[in-house]
């Protein structure tokens, strides 16, 4: 199985060059990951010495962010620190639909406060808040994917 480290980076590394697809392969392992506008697909499986087979038909870029500081990165309004996702997948606001939601606009927070969860391969991982403040606002939906470093709330410092 691929590290998560590894993976992690190299996704970070697609978003940076604005890659839609990488697949990379040895005599072990073959990884590919794609991303798009819809949520990421990501394929591991071990490497098949035989011929390739007909792959699927290349995702849709990513839409730019709305808000850009121009070197395209988001901008931040003064005073406020974003909590960024720290991987690609989906954005749960909450543990479960019935439940309430971990942050709310307004909500205190602090470096160990589960903000949100991320669900990547299967997996949900809380994120956390990592500052300590006051939730201004929240920059995605629940239930939509999200990538590296894409921020997903805006929280003014205590």
């Amino acid at each position: 199985m691929i590290d998560i480290r590894k993976l992690k980076e190299l996704v970070r590394l697609m978003v940076e060059n604005d890659l839609s697809e990488l697949d990379l392969r040895d005599q072990e392992e073959k990884v590919t990951i794609k991303r798009g506008a819809e949520a990421p697909e990501i394929i591991h499986a071990p490497a098949v010495m035989a011929a390739p087979a007909a792959s699927a038909p290349a995702a849709a870029p990513a839409p730019a962010p709305a808000a850009s500081d121009g070197d395209g990165g988001s901008a931040v309004p003064d005073g406020l620190v974003a909590i960024e996702s720290p991987m690609v997948g989906t954005y749960y606001s909450a543990a479960n639909p019935d439940s309430p939601p971990f942050a709310e606009v307004g909500a205190s927070v602090g470096p160990d406060t589960t903000v949100c969860l991320i669900e990547a391969m299967k997996v949900f991982n809380e994120i956390k808040a990592e500052v300590s403040g006051t939730v201004e606002r929240i920059l995605v939906e629940n239930g939509t994917a999200v990538e590296f470093g894409q921020q997903i709330m805006l929280v003014r410092p205590a």
